[in-house]
C-alpha cells in the first residue's frame, strides 16, 4: 500500500486554524510531527502556516531528514542555537502573526522561553492551543488501519507462541521475555508498551510490572500486551489464562467481565457517545456487585501512541465516527486475590464496528492444561 499523503494531513491542520484563532502552528509533539511529515527522529519541531511548511531540527538528523522528508524545507541548528531560535526565525519570516503552539507538549519553562524568544523584536503573538493534530489523528485512514491490523496480527501470533511455551516454573518476567521475542520474530519493531504479565495478586494491579512470581503460584495469569510496527503503529490486547484449579469466584468474575465487554462492543457505532458505551459495561459490572473494583475507563484510542485522545469513560463528551480505533477493556480487580481484564481492538465502521482482534475470549478457551 502506498505511503500516507502527508501534505493532505497538513492541509487538514491548516483548515483548523480559523476555528482555533491562529494563522500558523508550531508542532512539537513527537507523534504529531511524525504523523504530519513521516520523520521518525526526535528533538524536532514542525512549523505550519498557510503558505509555509518547515521542519526545525539539528545536525544529528540532517541526513535522516533528507532521506525521510526530501520534499520539505528543513532548518538545521548548530550547537550555538536553540530550537526556539529556529522557531522564531520560521515564524517571523513568514505570513503568520498569531501562530499557535502545542501547549500540551511543552513544559511550562520551555513554553515561556519560546514565547519570549518569538516576541523579542517582533510583533508576533504566540498563542497556546490544544488538541488540533490529535483531533485529526482520531480518525484513521486506510493506510493507518492496515498498519494497525498487522500490529494486531503480530501481537496475536506472539501470544500463541508464549501460550504454547508456558511452564509452571516460569516467572512473570520470563513469560514477558518470550512474548517480546516472539513478536519481534514475527516482524514487530518492538512492543507497543511494556507488557503486563501478572500472576494472581499481580493481576489485580491494572498497570503491574512483571516480577518474580511463578505461573504455578496462582491459577490466574493476566497478559496485557501489544506489538509495534516499524511505521510506529501499535496494537493493545489483554487475555486471562487459567493455569490451575478455577474457583467459582474466578469463573463468575471472568464471565461478568466478558459479558460487559461484549455488550459494550455491540453498542459501538457512528454517533454513539463514548460515555454511553462506557456506562453499558460499567453498569453491568456494578449490577453484578463488582462496581467498586472497576475504576478505570472502558477504553482509549491508539495508533502512533498507545494512548491517544479518544477516551471511553463516564466523563467523555466524544462521539464515535467511522475510522476511529479504540480498545474495549473492562476489568474487575480483587486486591490480594486476582484480576480479570479482557481487551480487544475495535474500529468504527460506517454502519457499526469491526473487531480487529481474533483471539478467543470464551471462558473455556482460557484454560491451559499443558503446563510442564
Amino acid at each position: 500500500m502506498s505511503q500516507p499523503n502527508y501534505e493532505s494531513r497538513r492541509n487538514r491542520v491548516r483548515r483548523q486554524f480559523r476555528g482555533a484563532g491562529i494563522d500558523g502552528l508550531i508542532v512539537s509533539g513527537l507523534a504529531n510531527v511524525r504523523y504530519l511529515t513521516g520523520f521518525t527522529g526526535d528533538s524536532s519541531w514542525l512549523f505550519l502556516s498557510r503558505g509555509r511548511t518547515v521542519l526545525l531540527s539539528d545536525s544529528r538528523y540532517e541526513t535522516q531528514l533528507a532521506n525521510e522528508c526530501p520534499d520539505l524545507d528543513v532548518e538545521i541548528r548548530d550547537a550555538g542555537a536553540t530550537i526556539q531560535d529556529l522557531a522564531r526565525t520560521a515564524v517571523t519570516s513568514g505570513d503568520s502573526r498569531h501562530p499557535g503552539f502545542e501547549a500540551d507538549h511543552l513544559p511550562w519553562s520551555t513554553a515561556q522561553q519560546l514565547i519570549e524568544t518569538v516576541r523579542s523584536g517582533s510583533s508576533v503573538e504566540l498563542l497556546p492551543v490544544s488538541g488540533i493534530v490529535e483531533g485529526i489523528r482520531e480518525v484513521k485512514d486506510r493506510w493507518e488501519l492496515a498498519e494497525i491490523r498487522e500490529a494486531v496480527r503480530i501481537a496475536e501470533r506472539g501470544f500463541g507462541v508464549m501460550r504454547s511455551s508456558l511452564t509452571s516454573h516460569q516467572t512473570e518476567l520470563e513469560v514477558r521475555e518470550i512474548l517480546e521475542r516472539a513478536m519481534k520474530d514475527f516482524g514487530g519493531s518492538g512492543t507497543a508498551f511494556e507488557p503486563i504479565v501478572g500472576v494472581g495478586p499481580t493481576a489485580a494491579l491494572p498497570h503491574a510490572h512483571a516480577g518474580r512470581l511463578q505461573v504455578q503460584e496462582s491459577s490466574v495469569l493476566l497478559v496485557d500486551w501489544g506489538a509495534a510496527r516499524p511505521s510506529g503503529y501499535r496494537s493493545d490486547l489483554t487475555r486471562v489464562l487459567f493455569t490451575g484449579r478455577v474457583t467459582k469466584q474466578m469463573e463468575r468474575v471472568y464471565n461478568v467481565v466478558l459479558a460487559a465487554q461484549q455488550a459494550a462492543i455491540a453498542a459501538i457505532q457512528p454517533g454513539a457517545r463514548l460515555a454511553d458505551v462506557d456506562q453499558i459495561a460499567r453498569g453491568m459490572i456494578a449490577d453484578a456487585g463488582f462496581g467498586r473494583w472497576f475504576g478505570h475507563g472502558l477504553g482509549h484510542g491508539f495508533g502512533l501512541e498507545i494512548h491517544e485522545s479518544l477516551r471511553m469513560s463516564p466523563i467523555s463528551d466524544q462521539v464515535f465516527q467511522p475510522g476511529m480505533v479504540i480498545t474495549v477493556e473492562p476489568g474487575i480487580y480483587l486486591p490480594g486475590k486476582f484480576g480479570v481484564r479482557i481487551e480487544d481492538d475495535v474500529v468504527v465502521t460506517k454502519d457499526g464496528f469491526e473487531l480487529l482482534s481474533s483471539l478467543p475470549r470464551e471462558f473455556e478457551s482460557s484454560f491451559v492444561e499443558f503446563l510442564a
